[in-house]
């Protein structure tokens, strides 16, 4: 029988039953590749921006470690929220169309770093996390804190 989307959907949801609302579906257009580079968006050029995404990565991979019991599955939630929110809001503002709205979305991705250099102290002092881990996650805040405001800066002079 040949494989039709339903039947490529039902596959992977066997596979991994969280999928089950998902429908593939053929795609209707074929996506071009020019001179087998690929279009970008803004964002994507932006040094702090790619920071700030392995930043999220790596606290992501920090929380998957953690085991505090169902109790704290708050906290693990908001210090993952915060951390891709770092990336997201720089993304999100890039892609306004204004440097004012711009800045504003940066200021934003800086309150969300801040947010989660704050909740990574909370679980060092709880013992959650090691001091080398802390240490090496806040250093890297910091660098991408300073990248943000050097981007600020950036834009309040042009």
């Amino acid at each position: 029988m040949p494989k039709t989307a339903r039947n490529q959907n039902q596959n992977a949801t066997e596979k991994n039953p969280k999928r089950k609302h998902c429908k593939l579906e053929a795609p209707s257009l074929k996506l071009k590749v020019v001179r087998d580079e690929m279009k970008k968006f803004g964002y994507e050029d932006l040094e702090v921006w790619k920071r700030a995404v392995d930043f999220a990565v790596k606290v992501i991979e920090l929380v998957e470690t953690i085991d505090t019991g169902r109790k704290h599955y708050r906290l693990l939630e908001q210090i993952e929220a915060s951390s891709t929110s770092v990336s997201m809001n720089l993304a999100e503002g890039k892609g306004r169309f204004s440097q004012k709205e711009f800045t504003h979305y940066c200021y934003i991705a800086r309150g969300s770093l801040y947010e989660t250099v704050t909740l990574l102290e909370i679980f060092k002092r709880k013992g959650w996390i090691s001091e080398e881990e802390f240490s090496l996650l806040k250093s890297e805040g910091v660098e991408i804190a300073s990248m943000i405001k050097g981007l600020i800066n950036s834009l309040y002079k042009s």
